[in-house]
C-alpha cells in the first residue's frame, strides 16, 4: 500500500448446546439498579412522539422520532431538538453525580498510567529526525525536528496553541515538504471531520496565508515543494475531487486533477514510498480504481492503472521501474504482483506472492530493495520481508505466541532498519527496529506505566468458540492471575465485526482498572472483521450480516459455559458499527447481559440506508445492501436494525453516546434509539444518553478529556455490576 511522509503515524488501536437448552439455563437479567438505588433522579426525558409514515416495497410503518433529525442538518439549531438533547445530558449528569468520587478516582488511576511528559521515538527522514512530545499536563502534542548531524531542536507545530479558543481540536495529516522548508497540516476545530489545510514556512517560522477549507485533511507534496495535492469534500462530506494547489495562489484557482461522479465512491490521494508518484484512488468498500501522476508534474493528467471492476480491490506502490500491486483479482485473500510503470495493464501483471486460503495479505510497502508485507497466517499477525530479486524471503520472529504487530513510522525509501509497533494483551506497546540482514529486533521504546505494571500478574489466552453454524470464532481474553473461573466474577466482552476491520489483541493501560477490580476482559473476533482472512469479512456482511450478531451471542454463551462468567453477569461494549452490534444483541438476548455501553451506535440502519442524501449512504450499500431498490435487502435490514426491533421487554442498563458533529453516525441515531427504548421497554433499568455537543465520532479531543470519558464508562460498568 502506498505511503506518504505524513508524520502523524508517529502518534501512536463439537457443537455447542442448542439455543433452547442454553436459554433454559439463563435467567432474565434482574434489575441491577433503579433510579431509587442511585439517589433521587429527575424523571427521565421523554421525547415527543410525532409519527411519520413511511412506505417502501409494500410495507408501511411509522417512525415516531424521525423529527430528531434537524431538517437543517448539518446545521443543528432546531430548539426542540437541542432541548431534548440537553435534557438527556442533564439526566446523565444527575445519574452519575452520586458516583462522582468513583469517576474522579478512576480518572486519577487512568491518568497515573499515562507518562505525562511522553515523547515518540524519532523517525529519520532525510537530513532530519522528527518526533512529538507531550509536556507534563498538556492535552496536545508538540511536534519537533532535529538535524541528523546534530543541532538544536526546532518546534514545528504546537497543537495546544492551535487548539486555543476551541472546544475541540484535531490534527489531521501532517507532512513536511521534500526540501524541508515548508510544513502542511490539516486541522478540525469542530469534530465534523472537515479539515482546513494550513502551511508554515520553516525558514522564517511564518504561518502562510494559504488556507484550504472543506478538505479531508491530507496534503501531499510535489517533488519541487511548491504544490500540494489534496482532497476536496462535497457539501455532503464526500471526498470527490483531487486538486492541486500552488503555494501563494488562490485556492479558487486550484487545478482539479480528478473528479468522481459516482456518489458511492470516495476519492483518496497518497504518495508512493519512492515519492515519485501520487496515487489518486477512488472506490467503495469492495471496488477500487487507481491513477498515477508523477510528483514532478503535479498538474498533469493522471494515468489509469486498471479500470474499476465490481468487487475488484487493489492498491499500488512503486520502486525502480516497477509498480507493485496488492490485488484480489484471483483470490479473496489477495496476491501481490508487479508490472512495468510504462505499461501497467492487468494483462502484464506478474505474480510475486500468490493468493492463499491460510495467508491473508493485508498491506505492504515497496522499499528500494525490499517488499515488506503485513499478513495474517491462521489469524495471527506476521511481517514478511522479501528482496525484489527474490533472493531472500523470511518472516520476522516475535517473542510471544499471540500478539499484534504493524508497521510503524517508515518515511524513507531505503531505511537502515524497519520500524515496527508490537504489543499483546499483556505486553505494553513496544517500538522495534528490525535489521533484515542480521534478523535482529532492537527495542527502542516500551510504553511506560508510571504508576507501575507487572505483566506477570496477568494472563491472556486465545480461545475458540464453536457457534451455532459450526464455525469456530476466535476469542481473546485477559484477566489477572487471581481470577477464578466459576466464581461469579464479572466479564466484559467487546466486539465490532464490520468493514473487514479486525480487532487486534492489543494492550490497554485503561483496561487495567477493570482487571484489577476482578473483571475478565474479552474480545469476540466475530465475522464481519478480517481476523481470519477476507472471507471472514464477507461472511458478516450483506445477506450474511446476522452471523455477526449470532457469533457475539454464541461467544457470550461459550464464555458462560466455560466458567469465565455467569448468565446475566456479562457487560458488553462496542462503538459505531460495533454499536449496531450492541443494539442487535440486546434485542436478541437481553437476558445474558448486565449492562451495555454503545458508543456512537449505528442503530437506525434501515432509515439511514434509505436516505441517499446522507454522504455515507451510497458508499455503504455494498456493505449492508440497498433497501431503496432491493426488496430482499430491505426486508433483511428491517429484520435486524436495532432501532426498528426495539420491543416491549426487559433490557439491561444502557449507556449510549453520540456526537452532535459526527458525520459518520449522525447524532439522531443514538438519540432516536434512546427515545424509543425509554418509551417501549418494560424494566426500570437505567438508560443514559450522552451527546457531546461540541465533538464528533471520536468523542472529545485532548488526551485527558478522553480519559475522563473512559472513567465515566468504567463508572457505569462498576455501577451495574455492583462493584462501586
Amino acid at each position: 500500500m502506498t505511503r506518504t511522509t505524513v508524520l502523524l503515524i508517529l502518534a501512536g488501536l463439537g457443537c455447542s448446546p442448542s439455543t433452547a437448552e442454553r436459554k433454559a439455563r439463563v435467567p432474565m437479567n434482574r434489575v441491577i439498579f433503579s433510579p431509587d438505588a442511585i439517589g433521587s433522579l429527575p424523571t427521565p426525558p421523554r421525547a415527543a412522539k410525532k409519527p411519520r409514515e413511511n412506505d417502501r416495497h409494500g410495507y408501511r410503518w411509522s417512525d415516531d422520532y424521525a423529527w430528531l433529525k434537524d431538517e437543517s442538518y448539518p446545521k443543528v439549531d432546531d430548539p426542540e431538538v437541542i432541548e431534548y438533547l440537553e435534557a438527556e445530558n442533564a439526566y446523565f449528569e444527575s445519574a452519575m453525580k452520586p458516583y462522582r468520587t468513583l469517576t474522579d478516582n478512576l480518572f486519577g488511576e487512568l491518568k497515573r498510567r499515562i507518562k505525562e511528559d511522553d515523547s515518540s521515538v524519532p523517525a529519520k527522514d532525510g537530513d532530519w529526525l522528527y518526533h512529538w512530545r507531550f509536556e507534563k499536563g498538556a492535552q496536545y502534542r508538540r511536534w519537533y525536528r532535529q538535524p541528523v548531524s546534530g543541532g538544536e531542536l526546532e518546534l514545528l507545530l504546537d497543537e495546544a496553541k492551535r487548539a486555543e479558543g476551541h472546544e475541540f481540536y484535531r490534527l489531521g495529516a501532517f507532512s513536511g515538504s521534500p526540501d524541508g522548508t515548508k510544513l502542511a497540516w490539516g486541522e478540525d476545530t469542530e469534530g465534523g471531520e472537515r479539515f482546513t489545510i494550513r502551511f508554515k514556512d520553516l525558514t522564517t517560522g511564518e504561518i502562510l496565508g494559504d488556507a484550504i477549507d472543506n478538505t479531508i485533511g491530507g496534503a501531499q507534496w510535489s517533488a519541487d515543494s511548491t504544490t500540494v495535492v489534496y482532497l476536496r469534500a462535497s457539501d455532503e462530506w464526500r471526498p470527490y475531487q483531487a486538486r492541486a494547489h500552488k503555494l501563494g495562489a488562490s485556492s479558487s484557482d486550484d487545478v482539479v486533477l480528478f473528479e468522481e461522479k459516482d456518489t458511492s465512491f470516495f476519492v483518496g490521494v497518497d504518495t508512493t514510498q519512492s515519492r515519485d508518484y501520487f496515487v489518486i484512488s477512488t472506490g467503495d468498500h469492495v471496488t477500487s480504481e487507481s491513477h498515477l501522476l508523477a510528483t514532478d508534474n503535479p498538474t498533469g493528467k493522471p494515468r489509469l492503472i486498471s479500470a474499476r471492476k465490481e468487487n475488484h480491490r487493489y492498491e499500488v506502490d512503486h520502486a525502480g521501474d516497477r509498480l507493485f500491486i496488492r490485488t484480489n483479482d484471483t483470490h479473496e485473500n489477495f496476491r501481490l504482483v508487479s508490472v512495468a510503470v510504462t505499461d501497467p495493464a492487468p494483462s502484464n501483471w506478474k505474480e510475486l506472492i500468490g493468493g492463499s486460503d491460510r495467508v491473508y495479505l493485508r498491506d505492504f510497502i515497496a522499499f528500494r530493495d525490499t517488499l515488506v508485507v503485513q499478513e495474517r497466517v491462521d489469524g495471527l499477525d506476521q511481517i514478511r520481508v522479501r528482496k525484489h530479486d527474490g533472493s531472500d524471503e523470511h518472516r520476522i520472529e516475535f517473542p510471544e505466541s499471540a500478539y499484534a504487530v504493524s508497521l510503524g513510522a517508515n518515511p524513507e525509501f531505503a531505511p537502515d532498519a524497519l520500524r515496527l509497533r508490537y504489543e499483546s494483551m499483556v505486553t505494553p506497546a513496544t517500538v522495534f527496529d528490525y535489521d533484515a540482514a542480521t534478523r535482529r529486533l532492537t527495542s527502542l521504546k516500551v510504553q511506560e506505566i508510571p504508576s507501575g505494571y507487572d505483566p506477570t500478574r496477568y494472563v491472556t489466552k486465545r480461545l475458540m468458540a464453536t457457534v451455532r453454524d459450526g464455525v469456530q470464532v476466535p476469542v481473546s481474553i485477559v484477566y489477572r492471575d487471581d481470577f477464578k473461573k466459576g466464581a461469579g466474577a464479572p466479564l466484559h466482552l467487546y466486539g465490532y465485526g464490520a468493514y473487514g476491520y479486525g480487532m487486534r489483541p492489543s494492550f490497554s493501560s485503561d483496561r487495567l482498572s477493570l482487571l484489577d477490580r476482578g473483571f475478565a476482559y474479552a474480545i469476540a473476533h466475530v465475522r464481519g472483521g478480517d481476523e481470519m482472512g477476507f472471507g471472514w469479512y464477507t461472511a458478516g456482511k450483506l445477506e450474511s450480516r446476522t452471523n455477526t450478531f449470532n457469533d457475539f451471542v454464541d461467544v457470550t454463551r461459550f464464555l458462560i459455559d466455560e466458567g469465565y462468567a455467569q448468565a446475566g453477569r456479562v457487560t458488553i461494549s462496542g462503538g459505531s458499527a460495533g454499536g449496531e452490534l450492541m443494539g442487535a444483541v440486546v434485542n436478541l438476548a437481553p437476558e445474558l447481559y448486565q449492562g451495555c455501553v454503545a458508543h456512537v451506535p449505528f442503530v437506525d440502519v434501515l432509515n439511514t440506508m434509505l436516505d441517499d442524501s446522507l454522504p455515507l449512504t451510497p458508499m455503504e450499500w455494498p456493505e449492508w445492501g440497498n433497501p431503496i431498490t432491493d426488496k430482499a435487502a430491505f426486508e433483511l435490514i428491517r429484520s435486524y436494525s436495532p432501532y426498528d426491533n426495539v420491543e416491549a421487554k426487559h433490557y439491561p442498563p444502557l449507556l449510549i453516546t453520540g456526537g452532535l458533529n459526527d458525520p459518520r453516525v449522525t447524532y439522531w441515531e443514538p438519540a432516536k434509539w434512546a427515545a424509543k427504548l425509554r418509551a417501549t421497554k418494560l424494566d426500570s433499568n437505567l438508560l443514559l444518553l450522552k451527546i457531546n455537543m461540541g465533538a464528533g465520532h471520536a468523542g472529545k479531543s485532548g488526551r485527558f478529556e478522553r480519559l475522563r470519558e473512559v472513567a465515566e464508562e468504567y463508572t457505569f460498568l462498576l455501577m451495574v455490576t455492583g462493584r462501586t
